[in-house]
């Protein structure tokens, strides 16, 4: 797998409700992790003393994050209105040379800042709120 550039990695919302996904705008850097919960089933009869886990159980998550430059666009627009709502849209996240992953998340946290010789800028955090579909590039 050759070096990927970061502004490939792409974070759309659904901005109508019926799979119209745009870019959020002005976002500078992202991050997303997949995380999946252990169910321990060790016992006395466990081999050799060593931690036995459960496969396939658990709860399985995924957190998004960004930050970058508030454009005030239509996206932009959309996930404040998301936020103050409490809804929960589909968002896609687009990783290059390895996927799209697509599913509900929930809008935890919108930052502003802003300094008075500089650009306003935010920062964003979604989790996951439903079964994501991970489709491979």
């Amino acid at each position: 797998m050759s070096v990927q550039n970061g502004k490939d990695l792409l974070v759309k919302i659904d901005l109508t409700g019926d799979g119209n996904f745009e870019t959020v705008a002005g976002l500078r850097a992202t991050r997303v992790s997949f995380n999946a919960q252990s169910v321990d089933v060790t016992s006395l009869e466990s081999a050799g003393g060593w931690r036995e886990l459960l496969g396939g159980a658990g709860v399985k998550s995924a957190a998004i994050s960004g930050s970058g430059i508030f454009r005030d666009a239509t996206s932009d627009a959309r996930a404040r209105q998301l936020f103050f709502d409490g809804e929960v849209p589909a968002f896609q996240v687009v990783i290059p040379d390895f996927g799209t992953v697509e599913g509900p998340f929930q809008i935890t946290a919108i930052e502003y800042a802003g300094s008075h010789d500089g650009e306003a800028t935010y920062e964003i955090a979604l989790a996951s709120a439903g079964q994501l579909i991970f489709t491979a590039a």
